[in-house]
C-alpha cells in the first residue's frame, strides 16, 4: 500500500492536536497547542474561535513537519471535536460575531428551565434524544442571535452561519468552501432528528434557528472538502468527522451492538453501541447518533459522571494528599480490606441516572481505625461504582445490547493504573479491556478518514486497527461485589437534594 497515513485533527476543550497515524492505527507524529478559556460572567465559558482555527493550521503544519514525510504521504484528514460548543460568523468575512459558547456553559439555564415548565422537554427527548440543558448548542445559539444586535435580522438575512467546532474549522480550513458537519455533532445540537437524520423543523421552530444558519449533515466518512493549499502546499482531502465521544466510541472499536467503552479523565463519558435500534431510556440517558456511514444511522445510549479524575485531585487539593495521583493510589493501596467506607463525590451534583444537580458530596461509614487510606481507596471506587449505575441503566434501557458477552472498553487519565482497572472490573463485574493508546479520540476520527479515503474497505477492517488491550477479569467474589454496591445505593440517595 506505501507509505498511505492518516492526519487526524482533535480540537479539544482545552488544546487544539493532530496526530498523524499509519494504516496500522499507530501514531507517527504529533503536534499540539493550548487552548484559553475565558470566563466573563459567572457560569459563562468562552472560547475564542480566532485561535482556534489559527491552532489547527498550526498543528497541522508542525506535525506533517514533525514526521518527516512528504504532504504526498498523507492521503486524507479526519477531524474530531469537543461537541456542542458554538460558534456564528459571517458568511462573507468570516469573522466571528462572539466568541464561542463552550459545552460548559451554563448561560441559557433559565430557558431550558422555562421550555421545561411548557412542557417541551418530552417532544424534545422524542425527536432528538437529548434532554433540554444549556450543555447542547440550540439555546446557545438562540442566545446568540438575540443578544449581539442585528443578529437575528443578519442570520435570516442569510448572512450569517453557525456551526460546532467541526464546522468551524473545517469551514476555514477550506477557504469558505464548505460548511458541513457530521451526524454525530448535529445529533448534539438539540436541533437534528435523530430518526429521519435531517435538521427538524419543529426543533428549529421552538429554539427560534433559521435553517440558513446551519450546516449540510454527512457521514461520518465522506467528502468534507480539501484543506487549502496554503495550509501544506497542497490539498489535502478531509474525508472524516465525529464528535469526540462518538470518535473515541471508533478508536475504540465499538461498531457493534453491546460494545461499550468509558473515558476516564475529569468526569466520565460512557456509550453503548445498541446497533440500527435507537433505545429509549427510562433513566434519563441521552440517544445520540453513534456512527452514520453509507447513509446508514447506529445510535448508542450515552451517560455521564460529573467527577471521577477531580475526585482524584480533590484528594489532593482538599485532603492534602501530596505526591499526585501515584501517591492517591498508593494510599489507597493500603487500606483495609472490608473498611466499608463510601464516598460519593457529589461536588457539582450527580449525573446520570440520578440527575441531581443541587446534590452534594459526602462520606458514609467512617469508623475509629478508618483514616485517609479508606477515603481514597472509597473514593476511586466511587467511579467504579458510578459506572455501575450506568451499566445498570443501559442494561434495563437496552436489553438486547446485553444478550452477548459484555466488556468495558476503557481509557483516560485513571485507565493508566492498572489496580484501578482491575477495581473497575470487580465492581461492575464486566470483564474490563484497558487500550494501550490512550488517544483513541484522535484515532478514531483517523480510521473515519481512512474509511472515507478508501484506505479500509468496510468499518470492520477500519475497526481493526484499533490499540491493543490488556484484558482484566473480575476478581472479587460475587457476594463482596454486590455488599459494596448495596452499600453505594444506600449512601446515594442520602446526599440527594
Amino acid at each position: 500500500m506505501g507509505r498511505a497515513l492518516i492526519l487526524a485533527l482533535d480540537q479539544g476543550t482545552t488544546s487544539t492536536r493532530a496526530i498523524l497515524f499509519d494504516h496500522e492505527g499507530r501514531a507517527v507524529a504529533e503536534a499540539g497547542r493550548p487552548l484559553r478559556q475565558s470566563y466573563p460572567h459567572d457560569g459563562w465559558v468562552e472560547h475564542d474561535a480566532e485561535e482556534i482555527a489559527a491552532a489547527c493550521v498550526a498543528v497541522i503544519r508542525e506535525a506533517v513537519e514533525k514526521s518527516g514525510c512528504e504532504v504526498s504521504d498523507v492521503a486524507a484528514l479526519g477531524v474530531t471535536n469537543q461537541r456542542e460548543t458554538v460558534v456564528i460568523w459571517d458568511k462573507a468575512t468570516g469573522r466571528p460575531i462572539h466568541p464561542a459558547i463552550v459545552w460548559q456553559d451554563r448561560r441559557t439555564a433559565e430557558a431550558c428551565e422555562k421550555l421545561r415548565k411548557d412542557g417541551k422537554e418530552e417532544r424534545v427527548t422524542a425527536v432528538t434524544g437529548l434532554l433540554l440543558d444549556p450543555y447542547f448548542s440550540a439555546t446557545k445559539i438562540a442566545w446568540l442571535l438575540d443578544n449581539v444586535p442585528g443578529a437575528r435580522a443578519r442570520a435570516e438575512a442569510g448572512q450569517l452561519l453557525a456551526g460546532t467546532m467541526d464546522a468551524w474549522t473545517i469551514w476555514k480550513l477550506t477557504g469558505g468552501a464548505r460548511h458541513v458537519t457530521d451526524a454525530t455533532n448535529a445529533s448534539r445540537t438539540l436541533l437534528f432528528d435523530i430518526q429521519t437524520q435531517d435538521w427538524s423543523d419543529e426543533m428549529l421552530d421552538l429554539f427560534g434557528v433559521p435553517r440558513a444558519l446551519l450546516p449540510q449533515v454527512l457521514d461520518c466518512a465522506a467528502d468534507f472538502g480539501e484543506v487549502g493549499a496554503q495550509v501544506l502546499g497542497r490539498p489535502l482531502p478531509i474525508r472524516g468527522v465525529a464528535g469526540d465521544q462518538q470518535a473515541a466510541l471508533m478508536g475504540q472499536g465499538c461498531i457493534r451492538p453491546g460494545e461499550m467503552k468509558a473515558t476516564y479523565g475529569t468526569g466520565c463519558f460512557m456509550l453503548i453501541n445498541t446497533g440500527t435500534t435507537r433505545a429509549v431510556s427510562a433513566s434519563r440517558l441521552l440517544t445520540t447518533v453513534a456512527a452514520r456511514v453509507d447513509g446508514q444511522a447506529t445510535y448508542a445510549l450515552e451517560g455521564s459522571i460529573f467527577v471521577a479524575g477531580a475526585a482524584i485531585q480533590w484528594l489532593g487539593e482538599g485532603l492534602g494528599v501530596t505526591g499526585g495521583p501515584r501517591a492517591a493510589e498508593a494510599l489507597a493501596r493500603a487500606a483495609k480490606a472490608d473498611h466499608g467506607v463510601v464516598v460519593v463525590p457529589a461536588f457539582t451534583g450527580l449525573g446520570a441516572p440520578w440527575w441531581d444537580a443541587k446534590a452534594r458530596g459526602a462520606i458514609f461509614g467512617l469508623t475509629r481505625d478508618a483514616g485517609l487510606p479508606e477515603i481514597a481507596a472509597a473514593t476511586y471506587d466511587a467511579s467504579a461504582l458510578q459506572s455501575r449505575d450506568l451499566i445498570e441503566a443501559m442494561r434495563a434501557d437496552a436489553p438486547d445490547a446485553f444478550t452477548g458477552e459484555a466488556e468495558l472498553r476503557i481509557d483516560g487519565g485513571m485507565s493508566k493504573s492498572a489496580w484501578f482497572s482491575q477495581r473497575l472490573a470487580d465492581l461492575t463485574g464486566l470483564p474490563v479491556a484497558r487500550a494501550s493508546y490512550q488517544e483513541t479520540t484522535a484515532l478514531g476520527a483517523a480510521l473515519f478518514a481512512g474509511l472515507g479515503a478508501g484506505l479500509y474497505d468496510s468499518l470492520e477492517a477500519a475497526a481493526k486497527a484499533r490499540p491493543s488491550a490488556e484484558d482484566l477479569k473480575p476478581a472479587m467474589p460475587v457476594h463482596a461485589r454486590e455488599a459494596a454496591y448495596a452499600r453505594w445505593l444506600d449512601a446515594v440517595p442520602r446526599v440527594r437534594s
